[in-house]
């Protein structure tokens, strides 16, 4: 393919129209043909991707590719050796914990055992090659087994649990034609955004099968939610508190949920979510319970023990660090002037690289700070936060998503698993809580591995992050502000003299 003239990124790239090629990396418009794969590409970006996809599987040894066999009782075997699977493990930075044996990871989709029609449903969606967690954590949750699976933003965790689901919700409405319709699985997530793509994803790797869906998130009309649990679904996907709230007014046939996950898990029990989580999963049989996160704690593993007797622990690369995809730029500066330097990276054309979206902390900010970019550098700005209709976050959404809106100024509700395909920028003008959200923030800016970049406005502020910050930092080689060093010292010897004098 000569290089000459191609769009080098996905997003110099159009959305593909009806009946158009799709890109097998973004789905955009696939204007070009991959000469050494004969795939449709958008990009040298994704042509990339592409070569570099399948350069990792490649580069496998052939021994150490394993097939998984369904068995007559449900259960599962692979045709891998336990040094195989471990050499491959190592390989692809694969961790795994757990009381009993595990599956070794899959490779192909194919290899997986799974119903035609989704392996057709994959294809269609461009998921030519497992991601590392989808190899391990979707044979696992074949076999039955409950899971705590942690890996980076962006790395495919909605799919490691969406394929399962619609495998073992198919098979069952197979095996048991004439049964009443009832759920048999659900997926909690922290927020309405989340909820709405799981459920899409869903769509798509259900499609053609056995398998439908309920969204029951705040905003919409619980009666219309409720309508279409009664008409008869597989799949139920909602927050926490309008679904408690739906099973607490109206009676809902519970008694064969197979499977529960909780996505963003460790967000998901700490943020108040905890005490209903707890009250749904009380609600259930004894189903298979799925966690996920890209960040988790002891805690975390804690509850998980609760939740499953026998629970496999998987992660991928190194835990709780950010994204190495995503180049991350510390600016150092007064929290006076934050404004006046957002305006001044917005300007930029060397640093503003849109769609972009900026991360505040409060509602009102991002009301405040969006009409501000517009009015002050032209560009468009739109916020979104929870506090606006359901509708208008919708449409909000769309209008970022499709490139009408460069900018989008949002709250915590876009920081959380939230897929933004099209953004490899994000700004942080507020820092987070916790250097765990941090973490989560910074990995919208990066799907599936390609490359992207955060900047990080700090000061005083936060100091009491710092401790936790700067070896996130250090560890995907950051360019820390002597400021921001000078300051940690200080907090951690700070730290270390309360503890000796007994605070």
């Amino acid at each position: 393919m000569n290089e000459e003239g191609i769009k080098r990124n996905s997003t110099d790239q159009r959305a593909s129209l009806p009946g158009e090629p799709k890109c097998i990396i973004c789905s955009r418009y696939g204007e070009y043909i991959c000469d050494e794969t004969n795939d449709d590409i958008c990009s040298l970006q994704c042509k990339q991707t592409l070569l570099t996809n399948a350069t990792r599987v490649a580069a496998i040894p052939a021994k150490d590719e394993c097939f998984y066999v369904r068995e007559p009782g449900g259960g599962s075997s692979f045709s891998s050796t336990d040094d195989d699977a471990q050499s491959l493990r190592s390989k692809l930075e694969i961790h795994v914990h757990c009381a009993a044996s595990i599956p070794p990871p899959a490779l192909t989709f194919t290899s997986c055992g799974l119903p035609p029609k989704l392996l057709l449903n994959l294809e269609t969606a461009g998921y030519d090659f497992p991601t590392p967690i989808q190899m391990q954590a979707i044979p696992v949750a074949l076999t039955g087994k409950s899971m705590l699976a942690s890996a980076e933003t962006g790395s495919g965790k909605t799919a490691s649990y969406l394929v399962p689901i619609v495998t073992r919700c198919a098979s069952y409405r197979f095996e048991h034609p004439s049964e009443e319709k009832t759920p048999l699985a659900m997926v909690l997530a922290p927020t309405r955004e989340l909820c709405v793509q799981v459920e899409e994803q869903a769509k798509i790797l259900g499609m053609g099968m056995p398998f439908k869906t309920a969204l029951v998130v705040g905003g919409d009309p619980m009666p219309g939610q409720l309508y279409r649990i009664q008409q008869g679904i597989e799949l139920i996907i909602g927050t926490p508190g309008r679904l408690l709230d739906l099973l607490t007014k109206h009676s809902v046939k519970l008694d064969d949920v197979l499977m529960f996950v909780v996505d963003e898990v460790d967000c998901m029990l700490q943020r108040g979510f905890r005490d209903q989580v707890m009250q749904i999963f009380q609600a259930l049989p004894q189903p298979q319970v799925l966690l996920f996160s890209a960040t988790v704690s002891k805690e975390v593993e804690k509850v998980g023990g609760i939740l499953a007797k026998e629970m496999a622990l998987i992660s991928i690369g190194e835990p709780n660090r950010p994204n190495k995809a995503v180049n991350q730029i510390v600016i150092w500066v007064d929290a006076k002037r934050k404004k006046q330097k957002l305006f001044e990276v917005l300007r930029s054309q060397n640093h503003f690289k849109p769609p972009a979206v900026v991360y505040v902390s409060s509602r009102v900010g991002a009301d405040l700070l969006a009409n501000a970019i517009t009015v002050v550098t032209g560009i468009k700005a739109l916020s979104i936060h929870g506090e606006k209709p359901m509708k208008e976050r919708r449409d909000v959404m769309c209008s970022f998503l499709s490139g009408e809106v460069p900018v989008l100024v949002s709250t915590g509700v876009l920081g959380r698993g939230v897929d933004l395909l099209v953004v490899r920028q994000v700004i942080v003008f507020d820092m987070p809580n916790t250097v765990k959200e941090y973490i989560h923030v910074i990995g919208r800016a990066s799907r599936m591995g390609d490359k992207g970049n955060a900047i990080l406005f700090v000061n005083e502020d936060s100091r009491n992050l710092f401790p936790d910050l700067v070896p996130a930092l250090k560890s995907c080689g950051a360019v820390i502000p002597k400021e921001l060093i000078n300051l940690t010292s200080r907090e951690v010897h700070n730290n270390n003299k309360k503890r000796k004098v007994g605070y």
